[in-house]
């Protein structure tokens, strides 16, 4: 089960060679997702996931702070997160969460690998961010019974992404960035741009300060940029 008070990278340093399949995970190294230790982790996270998910009352606003302390690696327990259910995860304790985010229905984060989102952060219906990968070789990927890896994704302060988006492994979303609906980012989004389409690209530059929208994003019309010169 999951260590009360638990935080990645909290363990004394450990040869590769000794290292169990869970201090391998969190040190970004290949894996055994069947390691019963991992899946101890899951079942843990899968339960409170459901009390979150189903059982509380949506307005029980102190028991989902609650469980969400008892899932999630860290928050900011002045501007808590406001996660709307469902919201499904991995592990919970490899989610680093920001001042004031806020995620719409049907989130999914697979935290294999951490997930560090920086203040006021919108997340749109159906985002789906993937820290985790498989080999593409398929004899290596070999079913269940191959090793995964994972690499963080972070996005940064004051970011939108749009509904139905997806964010593959290792990717940095830079602050001040939109990511339109639909849009599957396989690059790192470079600060205050706006980024369209499969695979992302960048449609539009920002400046900061200034009030802009890419259109579209989350089913909202297009709106003329606020200038600010």
């Amino acid at each position: 089960m999951i260590p009360p008070g638990h935080k990645p990278g909290s363990r004394a340093a450990v040869p590769e060679g000794e290292m169990s399949h869970k201090q391998r995970l969190l040190a970004g190294l290949p894996y055994n997702a069947e390691d019963p230790e991992l899946t101890d982790d899951r079942i843990a996270a899968r339960k409170l996931l459901h009390k979150f998910n189903v059982t509380l009352e949506y307005d029980d606003v102190e028991g989902r702070k609650e469980v969400l302390r008892k899932l999630l690696g860290s928050f900011d327990e002045e501007h808590p997160p406001f996660i709307e259910p469902p919201f499904f995860c991995d592990f919970g304790y490899n989610i680093h969460l920001g001042k004031g985010f806020y995620c719409n229905f049907n989130c999914v984060m697979l935290d294999c690998g951490p997930v560090r989102i920086g203040d006021r952060v919108l997340l749109g219906p159906n985002v789906q961010l993937y820290p985790v990968g498989h080999h593409v070789d398929p004899a290596e990927r070999a079913g269940v019974a191959g090793l995964e890896h994972a690499k963080p994704i972070t996005i940064g302060n004051d970011c939108w992404l749009g509904g139905g988006c997806i964010v593959m492994p290792g990717i940095t979303i830079g602050e001040g960035s939109t990511v339109a609906a639909g849009a599957v980012v396989t690059k790192d989004v470079p600060p205050y741009t706006v980024v369209a389409g499969n695979p992302a690209r960048v449609i539009k530059r920002l400046r900061p300060g200034e009030e802009r929208e890419a259109g579209g994003v989350d089913g909202h019309p297009p709106q003329k940029a606020a200038r600010t010169d």
